[in-house]
């Protein structure tokens, strides 16, 4: 079940939750300049890192949505679980430092968001 839908467009990473991630997150969808994404990562060892603490949002098991702050960072979280988990760091001066969402197809979602970064780079 899709979590988060994550697209390109010519300038821009959106991140839109799905469904009621949008009332647990407090957010319809999040957009970045392309020139200020560094890159992701499947990253599915994240469920040890830590998540600091919730600021607005939701964090009930396995489920976290929502603004997180944690060792002076503001990171956006929607997963459920953590199998299917991506890690999108973020420029500094952006609202968040990273995003951390569910995706239906981690590797897919990874490579499409580093080959945009990558064009942009040039």
């Amino acid at each position: 079940m899709t979590t988060t839908k994550v697209f390109i467009t010519p300038s821009e990473l959106v991140v839109r939750p799905c469904g009621m991630n949008k009332v647990w997150s407090l957010r319809q969808e999040i957009r970045v300049p392309l020139a200020n994404v560094r890159g992701a990562t499947h990253d599915p060892g994240v469920k040890h890192e830590p998540k600091g603490v919730r600021a607005p949002g939701l964090r009930m098991g396995n489920k976290l949505a929502g603004t997180f702050h944690v060792d002076n960072q503001r990171n956006f979280w929607n997963v459920s679980g953590y199998e299917n988990s991506i890690v999108i760091q973020l420029a500094p001066g952006e609202h968040f430092n990273q995003i951390v969402v569910s995706v239906d197809n981690p590797r897919e979602t990874v490579d499409l968001i580093n080959r945009a970064t990558a064009r942009e780079e040039r």
